[in-house]
């Protein structure tokens, strides 16, 4: 069985961390990187000993197996397009596109070919995270009722990007829509969303906020709830906890290190990670080996594209109730097939 030859779109911070996981991984012949900044695709080619590529070489099936989307989110629609054009498989960061019937469009384009195509929601490849959604899967803990989940960042990220992120619900929140459908097996219904913000009052002037809590309605009547925080101070936080009829399973905050230190009346331990990327970096790599293995051994692979417009329809809805201050009803696209 051959390499996969992949070829990496996109040589920003996350460009970057892909490069470096494709350039380990001993299935994989990263054949080249492209970028529309030409001079940052040629310095990090020159890091993993690899070349540049134009927009065409990116793309070229003739010597590639599949591509990895890492560009800016406003170019994930048409790189996509183009490699399902091209016949390659497609490794895709989150979202498809900002702007869900576009991102609806685009799947119903590319679904009809068939080629494996992956949305990047790293999460789901955390390994206490996945020992969650076992758990629950296996029944050990009966039917699921009540889902606490926790996200929770250091600090707020710069307005640009702010400005541009689709807001809390679409950029950090849409993670744990994703976990909450795929933990429980079910796509909820309703959501009810309150938020505030507590840091940069220029965030109202983006219509955005800062702190949340969204509620999520399941179709057996289990309940979700789920905190987003931007700026919190103590480092990375994330936690889930399902609580079934029989048991609960719980995914603790991750520490930086496990050493404490016991003083007289003091005990003191190590702290969080410092931000989102040291406390996930681990999930990138193991989402590439799923999609790698997917390829070599023709198994399913996901999340999909649909499974990602439905994470993506969530998060709308969940904006719509911010803004509202109402209970939202969830309405799931379905692609309209190409014709």
């Amino acid at each position: 069985m051959h390499m996969i030859r992949m070829a990496l779109v996109g040589a920003g911070f996350i460009g970057s961390v892909h490069a470096a996981n494709l350039a380990a991984h001993p299935d994989v012949d990263l054949v080249g990187i492209h970028d529309v900044d030409g001079s940052r695709a040629t310095e990090l080619a020159s890091r993993h000993a690899t070349r540049p590529l134009g927009p065409d070489d990116a793309f070229d099936s003739s010597g590639l197996d599949a591509v990895l989307i890492a560009s800016s989110t406003d170019t994930h629609a048409a790189h996509l397009r183009r490699a399902a054009a091209a016949g390659l498989a497609t490794l895709c960061e989150k979202p498809i596109d900002l702007d869900l019937d576009h991102a609806v469009e685009v799947v119903g384009e590319v679904g009809h070919t068939g080629l494996p195509m992956m949305v990047d929601f790293n999460r789901r490849f955390d390994r206490d995270y996945a020992e969650v959604a076992r758990t629950v899967g296996s029944g050990e803990i009966g039917g699921v009722e009540l889902v606490q989940m926790t996200t929770r960042g250091p600090a707020l990220p710069p307005l640009d990007y702010i400005a541009v992120s689709g807001g809390q619900m679409r950029d950090q929140t849409v993670h744990f829509f994703d976990l909450a459908r795929w933990i429980t097996g079910e796509d909820p219904v309703s959501v009810f969303a309150a938020g505030s913000v507590f840091t940069d009052p220029r965030m109202i002037e983006l219509g955005d906020v800062d702190t949340s809590v969204v509620a999520l309605r399941m179709p057996s009547g289990a309940l979700v709830q789920i905190d987003s925080a931007r700026r919190i101070g103590y480092g990375y936080d994330e936690r889930i906890e399902v609580l079934g009829s029989d048991g609960l399973v719980e995914a603790g905050r991750h520490q930086a290190g496990a050493v404490t230190r016991y003083r007289a009346g003091q005990v003191v331990g190590d702290g969080l990670h410092p931000g989102w990327f040291e406390r996930v970096a681990p999930t990138y790599r193991a989402a590439l080996d799923h999609f790698v293995s997917a390829l070599e051994t023709g198994a399913p692979i996901g999340p999909t594209l649909p499974e990602a417009l439905k994470a993506q329809a969530i998060a709308e809805a969940a904006t719509r109730s911010l803004r509202s201050g109402e209970l939202e009803p969830i309405v799931y696209p379905v692609p309209a097939p190409a014709l």
